[in-house]
């Protein structure tokens, strides 16, 4: 699997492990507490994964950016999160930046 797919599968980990972390209810019951950290744990491989062939803060950034705007458009959707303009245009941002960042690296 090319670095940038294991990126891809790693940064759809990372929005559903940002999802199960409220369940939680701060650590306090297990089983949500125990699929969180396996949720983390199932991130961080395809990470390090996609750091073979991307470098470090490339593949750390868009990794991050891309889990902020899934969750963010999770609780928008789901959650019924307030999605003002101001929110919209920060999300914008972000795609832009992990955008500009992809590109950088072809």
């Amino acid at each position: 699997m090319s670095p940038w797919a294991w990126l891809a599968f790693a940064s759809v980990v990372e929005i559903a492990w940002s999802q199960s972390i409220r369940p939680t209810d701060g650590f306090t019951r297990p089983l949500p507490t125990l699929l969180c950290l396996v949720l983390a744990a199932c991130a961080v491989y395809p990470l390090t994964r996609a750091m073979q062939g991307i470098p470090v803060g490339t593949a750390y950034v868009i990794f991050t950016g891309v889990g902020a705007v899934g969750a963010v458009g999770i609780g928008i959707l789901a959650a019924g999160d307030p999605a003002g303009s101001a929110r919209l245009v920060a999300i914008g941002f972000v795609v832009a930046g992990v955008v500009m960042l992809r590109a950088a690296e072809t």
